[in-house]
């Protein structure tokens, strides 16, 4: 029965992958017999600098460092290690107790915790057994939690569909606006997590339309003052709606922000420049050439000559001058990745 058990342990600790960084090659082939035996998947470095390129490009899921090494200490790797990969558990080791960097170094850096070297590894088995279950844990809880933002998500796309399903315009407009501000933002170079907030924000812009009455949302003749200030609630209407989910706090600004203006004028809150968060006013640029270049029930789609003219025009007035000068270059040279955006929800 107990063989059994480990057995299973053996097995189950195949999943995990374990990088031991020590300048001692000693330690190190030390440490991978040990933990071979235990079933880990085990990687040595005796470089610490070879360390931090390895997380980089491969995945680990605990980390044993020695705390003095040469070129630079285990705290040094630690905030290298920081600054990109803030999950990665980590046990450093230390030669002496007295020689353990402080406890508020420790906490700052997020070290899950340390031991003294020793002939035994008993006490660092122990440790690295209850960092694996707090990994699990961990990932028991990631999983839980996409599930609930998937769920969410599906409630707010049908949120989406119900102002869709209103409003024909609206049709196909969140999707375009995504992909356009998307697509400015791969042109712009901004990271993975940014071109992810585009999306989503571009996505749920209109959200708040849901709370605009259907008289005004669908008046095919031009809106009066009154009828105005009530379709200009719709990105606070929108910011209530999407608040209550931390899941999606960063694209808030966007929400927010859709209709502000460079000059200032806009709505809700009358930023202006670089005031105005970046996201948003790359939203607003996507949103405003769709606007363009739709067709309403008031009037036709207008021709890119008039969209194009329309941009130079209010470039530093409406638009942030860089992104329109950015914007105007994908018209006029890049036309058919607009295009194929566009045939998508035609």
């Amino acid at each position: 029965m107990r063989k059994g058990l480990q057995l299973l342990k053996k097995e189950k600790n195949k999943n995990y992958k374990i990088l031991a960084v020590d300048d001692e090659e000693g330690i190190i082939d030390s440490l991978s017999i040990f933990l071979k035996r235990s079933g880990y998947e085990f990687t040595g470095v005796t470089n610490p600098k070879e360390a931090v390129e390895k997380v980089k490009n491969e995945h680990f899921d605990l980390m044993i460092l020695d705390f003095i090494m040469t070129p630079i200490h285990g705290d040094q790797v630690v905030e290298e290690i920081r600054k990109f990969n803030k999950e990665l558990y980590i046990l450093l080791l230390t030669g002496h107790k007295d020689l353990a960097p402080p406890l508020e170094t420790i906490k700052k850096l997020d070290i899950q915790g340390y031991c003294e070297k020793s002939d035994k590894f008993d006490q660092l088995l122990l440790l690295i057994e209850s960092g694996i279950k707090s990994i699990e844990q961990m990932n028991e809880i990631k999983k839980i939690n996409k599930e609930l933002e998937n769920s969410y998500l599906e409630s707010i796309e049908t949120l989406r569909y119900t102002v869709e399903a209103k409003d024909t315009y609206t049709r196909g407009h969140s999707d375009r606006v995504s992909e356009i501000a998307v697509l400015i933002g791969k042109k712009v170079n901004l990271p993975d997590d940014q071109i992810r907030l585009l999306q989503i924000g571009g996505l749920f812009h209109d959200i708040g339309k849901i709370g605009v009455p259907d008289s005004i949302l669908l008046k095919d003749s031009k809106l009066t003052d009154v009828e105005y200030s009530e379709i200009k609630n719709h990105p606070s209407i929108g910011v209530h709606i999407l608040s209550t989910a931390t899941i999606f706090k960063d694209i808030i600004p966007i929400i927010k922000h859709h209709h502000e203006r460079y000059d200032g004028h806009g709505y809700p809150s009358q930023l202006k420049g670089t005031n105005i968060p970046y996201l948003a006013r790359i939203t607003t640029i996507a949103d405003s050439f769709d606007a363009m270049s739709s067709k309403r029930t008031y009037r036709d789609s207008l021709p890119l000559e008039t969209v194009i003219a329309e941009f130079e025009r209010c470039k530093g007035t409406q638009f942030d001058p860089e992104l329109t000068d950015l914007f105007l270059d994908i018209l006029k040279n890049h036309f058919d990745e607009i295009r194929a955006i566009q045939r998508k929800y035609e």
